[in-house]
């Protein structure tokens, strides 16, 4: 005889399941109370990395019958749900969805549905790339920056050079300054830059000069 579990599953401690054993129950599921599995965990996070989904999946035997109220309780987005049916449906697990009128995912009319749910999640992930692609492209257009913004001003940075050149340690001086020892870091980092390439330009310019006149005597030049 086919036994029958429930999954409900909310996302943070100041909800509950009531509504979701209620619902499953209204649609005429009696489920013993210890087939009744309930999680609290961020819908964000996958269902293989879900500690009490994954106990109930070593439970769950062939023939077993899993029902959910939605299909966010199963998994993060359309692909992580179609994987976990599939893993179910592998072990014989029927899996029932309250808002998808009941119907069986693992069946044919249920395989139809979880394929035109995911073409529309593929579909609107897709949307939303090219969106954003395209608010990035006009904002740099129009000249506007990203990435994270700058800790310090130009003078404050002249000023923790300053400190750093009078052997104030990178602890101190980012203390000093209320900030981070990587931001102090990075400033003195850039200046040691600025320097070696001004060090490299000038060994330049003193090559050229010293340099032998082109049609002269090494001696004379």
């Amino acid at each position: 005889m086919s036994r029958i579990f429930a999954y409900c599953r909310v996302s943070t401690a100041d909800q509950v399941t009531a509504n979701q054993r209620q619902e499953i129950e209204a649609a005429g599921f009696a489920i013993e109370s210890h087939r009744v599995i309930e999680e609290c965990i961020s819908g964000s996070v996958a269902s293989s990395e879900r500690h009490g989904f994954m106990r109930l999946f070593d439970r769950l035997e062939s023939g077993d019958v899993l029902v959910v109220t939605k299909l966010d309780r199963l998994g993060r987005n359309a692909m992580d749900v179609r994987t976990t049916v599939e893993r179910l449906e592998a072990n014989n697990v029927r899996v029932h969805c309250l808002a998808l009128g009941g119907v069986d995912l693992t069946s044919a009319a249920g395989k139809m549905t979880m394929q035109v749910i995911a073409a529309v999640a593929e579909f609107e992930r897709d949307l939303l790339i090219e969106r954003t692609q395209s608010g990035i492209s006009r904002a740099r257009a129009q000249g506007k920056r990203f990435g994270r913004p700058l800790v310090l001003n130009g003078e404050q940075r002249t000023l923790v050079l300053q400190r750093l050149v009078a052997g104030t340690t990178v602890a101190q001086v980012a203390k000093e300054f209320a900030t981070s020892r990587q931001t102090i870091m990075r400033v003195r980092d850039a200046m040691n830059v600025h320097l070696h390439a001004d060090d490299d330009e000038r060994h330049s310019a003193i090559g050229a000069t010293s340099a032998p006149s082109p049609g002269l005597p090494a001696s004379i030049a």
